[in-house]
């Protein structure tokens, strides 16, 4: 009877020494910028997280948003634990809620650009003056916030502003003729069908900033900070790992701070954030 009280006791305390995944009314919750529908964010991040989870000993869960502007509104309100956004999401993030960016890719910079057709008489964006530009929607940082504040700043020019939802549409604009020139990203362009792409030309790529974050709100301790970051370095390091962390796309993946955006706070992007 002794051993096995002993066997036991050895269990119980083998038990309560293993990393602790809760369920998940215990779990820290991460939101996700709704750049793909809500399936497409859960096919890339679940895996993620489930191995951030189990490196870290913190449970993860996922919150999925039905639009940027829902995700905007529930940062604002202190809603994720931790949440994966646009730069500029994390300087208001900041801002609002003490939102601390804590890791991002570091062997890139997202630069926004605009795309024309390839037969377009444009040659510069001075002779956009005037002229419809299609855009997916007035927050998307890349693609609509800064062109907007450089066409202000840089060029001085008055542009129509047509705001269709998505890249894919602003494309689509562009090629059938609805707008001049349209506003996008260099992976989102990459990923049109060829006849699509063939038919489009860059005119102009918007200055370089620091990539998404994923960023922590204040009220997460320490200790889990430094176990989710170092799950995420250490996931980072392995085949496996970047497999999955490319999927964000996360393909150099380092520690951040909001050192790495403060340039944002000096391009006037308030001007042009539209508050939901």
């Amino acid at each position: 009877m002794k051993r096995r009280a002993w066997l036991s006791l050895r269990f119980m305390l083998a038990f309560f020494a293993l990393p602790f995944c809760s369920h998940a009314a215990d779990s820290l919750s991460v939101g996700v910028v709704p750049q793909f529908d809500a399936r497409h964010v859960t096919r890339i991040w679940q895996p993620i997280l489930e191995e951030i989870s189990r490196l870290s000993g913190v449970a993860l869960e996922l919150k999925t948003s039905s639009s940027i502007p829902e995700f905007e509104q529930q940062f604002a309100s202190g809603a994720y634990d931790f949440a994966y956004m646009n730069p500029y999401h994390a300087v208001l993030a900041h801002q609002k809620q003490g939102y601390e960016p804590v890791v991002r890719d570091t062997g890139r910079s997202l630069h926004g650009i605009i795309v024309v057709r390839k037969d377009s008489a444009l040659t510069s964006v001075k002779q956009l003056d005037g002229q419809t530009v299609a855009f997916p929607a007035p927050n998307a940082l890349g693609a609509s916030l800064i062109p907007r504040a450089e066409f202000a700043s840089k060029f001085g020019i008055d542009i129509k502003e047509n705001y269709v939802k998505s890249h894919s549409s602003v494309y689509l604009n562009v090629l059938l003729g609805k707008a001049a020139a349209g506003g996008g990203v260099q992976k989102t362009l990459s990923q049109q069908p060829e006849e699509i792409r063939e038919q489009l030309r860059v005119l102009y790529k918007t200055i370089g900033v620091a990539p998404h974050p994923l960023s922590v709100h204040e009220r997460v301790d320490h200790n889990t900070i430094d176990r989710v970051t170092e799950a995420f370095l250490q996931l980072g390091s392995t085949d496996t790992g970047k497999s999955l962390l490319k999927k964000i796309p996360m393909k150099s993946i380092g520690t951040a701070s909001m050192e790495d955006y403060e340039s944002l706070r000096e391009m006037g992007l308030e001007a042009f954030y539209v508050a939901k």
